[in-house]
């Protein structure tokens, strides 16, 4: 009679299996993540640009979708997704990765809620993923912005390191993690302790794992659009024409730009299609994420039969 030596919990890192299983997870949930919500995200950077063109201007999502479908076309809002595709892949990679061994470590697993190991994790996560990111993000909101005249990404990454160097890669990454950091430590935390009141028995629940992804994406991407409209200042700065703009240098310097041009209303530039963009995409990664390793973790551990 054909019978599992023993039953095993998904959620648990088998020896043999664990970090692959993330690895290849986190991977395809990256590029799922980024890729199918990218047109809300290149809306996103136009508004907040500090100084957009006339042509560049918009309401809300709907109208920017509208007006640049019909002045630019469709195919506009999708201009630098191959760059986060090429990208989202490894640092997804490696940033479940480091989320899963990290949470081990720290005890994340053991029966009962911890957020403190959750936010832990979630923080060394985004530490060495945005390392990997960084470039890839850079050069993809130079292709969102209007106007761009970039062929593809290639091009972009080239023009952009002759003019600048490759400190305009990497000026935004204090920022990116000033506010990635609180970002994901409140999104993993938020995530965890929904995803264990929701679904007690840990077993795998795709609308568990949806559900409580999505509130946590929103929660963390309202609470961070201040630091995000500061990185997209410095990321952007390269295509401005305005000399302050050029020259801003770091976050103080962001934050003061932003103030002194838009007031407090600037830092909420962005607001609407940041926390639209996160709340699906965010659902998104984690229903991939946890299906694709249950389903790889289930292939390593097929029933012996005898």
């Amino acid at each position: 009679m054909a019978q599992p030596i023993e039953d095993y919990e998904y959620e648990a890192l088998p020896e043999n299996s664990s970090l692959t299983a993330s690895l290849l997870a986190g991977a395809f949930a990256g590029i799922a993540e980024h890729a199918i919500m990218y047109p809300v995200d290149s809306i996103k950077t136009r508004m907040q640009v500090i100084q957009p063109t006339p042509q560049a201007v918009y309401s809300g999502v709907i109208n920017a979708i509208s007006k640049i479908s019909t002045t630019e076309g469709a195919k506009t809002l999708w201009r630098g997704v191959n760059s986060v595709i090429v990208g989202a892949g490894p640092a997804h990679a490696l940033y479940f990765g480091t989320y899963e061994y990290t949470k081990q470590f720290l005890g994340g697993n053991r029966e009962g809620h911890h957020p403190i190991a959750a936010a832990t994790a979630g923080a060394c996560a985004t530490i060495t993923s945005d390392a990997l990111m960084n470039p890839f993000d850079v050069i993809k909101q130079r292709m969102q912005v209007h106007g761009s005249v970039y062929k593809n990404i290639i091009d972009c990454a080239t023009k952009v390191y002759q003019v600048e160097g490759m400190r305009a890669f990497y000026i935004s990454y204090p920022t990116t993690l000033t506010m990635t950091i609180p970002f994901q430590s409140l999104q993993f935390a938020t995530y965890e302790y929904l995803r264990k009141v929701l679904n007690p028995s840990g077993d795998y629940d795709p609308m568990t794992h949806i559900t409580a992804g999505g509130i946590a994406g929103a929660v963390a991407a309202a609470a961070t659009t201040p630091l995000d409209v500061a990185k997209t200042l410095l990321q952007t700065r390269g295509e401005a024409t305005d000399v302050r703009i050029r020259n801003c240098n770091g976050l103080v310097d962001a934050f003061k730009l932003i103030y002194q041009r838009q007031g407090m209303a600037g830092f909420a530039k962005g607001l609407q299609p940041r926390v639209v963009s996160h709340m699906p995409s965010t659902a998104i990664c984690w229903g991939v994420y946890e299906y694709g390793k249950w389903f790889l973790n289930s292939k390593d551990s097929q029933p012996i039969l005898h």
